[in-house]
């Protein structure tokens, strides 16, 4: 798939058709199904970094997400919807999101989230796994080059 120019800087990207049922009253993909689009490119992004939440003692957990409207999106119309690391903490670090319209040719929304790392045994957040730390620094730099 060929990577909008607007999406460069983004090392993990996903295509995805907009399903009818996605849209609300008002003719427009309902607001909640954004964050789904995220969830989908933030698993695929934890996917190549792996991150596996079911074999691993240490898992993410989402501690925040926020997403700015910039399109209405509508039926029918596909998408690539984009991931990205912009900040690495001691227990998190920050994804970057965009949704990108085939239909517009433009960036439809942007979104951020706040991924902790979580130990379930001990219920409370950890340090990230520097063999995690690296896999995300390995792929942020890919998209460098």
């Amino acid at each position: 798939m060929p990577r909008p120019e607007a999406l460069h800087a983004f090392p993990v990207v996903t295509e995805l058709e907009i399903a009818w049922g996605e849209m609300d009253a008002f003719g427009h993909v309902n607001n909640v199904v954004y964050f789904r689009y995220f969830e989908i490119v933030r698993l695929h992004y934890f996917e190549q970094i792996g991150f596996d939440m079911s074999q691993q003692q240490v898992s993410p957990i989402l501690g925040a997400i926020s997403c700015r409207f910039r399109l209405p999106l509508r039926y029918p119309d596909s998408i690539v919807v984009a991931a990205r690391v912009s900040e690495i903490g001691t227990d998190r670090f920050t994804l970057d999101y965009a949704i990108f319209s085939q239909r517009h040719q433009r960036v439809a929304a942007e979104g951020q989230s706040t991924v902790v790392a979580y130990d379930y045994s001990a219920a409370r957040k950890t340090p990230l796994p520097t063999i995690l730390v690296q896999a995300i620094e390995a792929l942020e730099r890919s998209t460098v080059s």
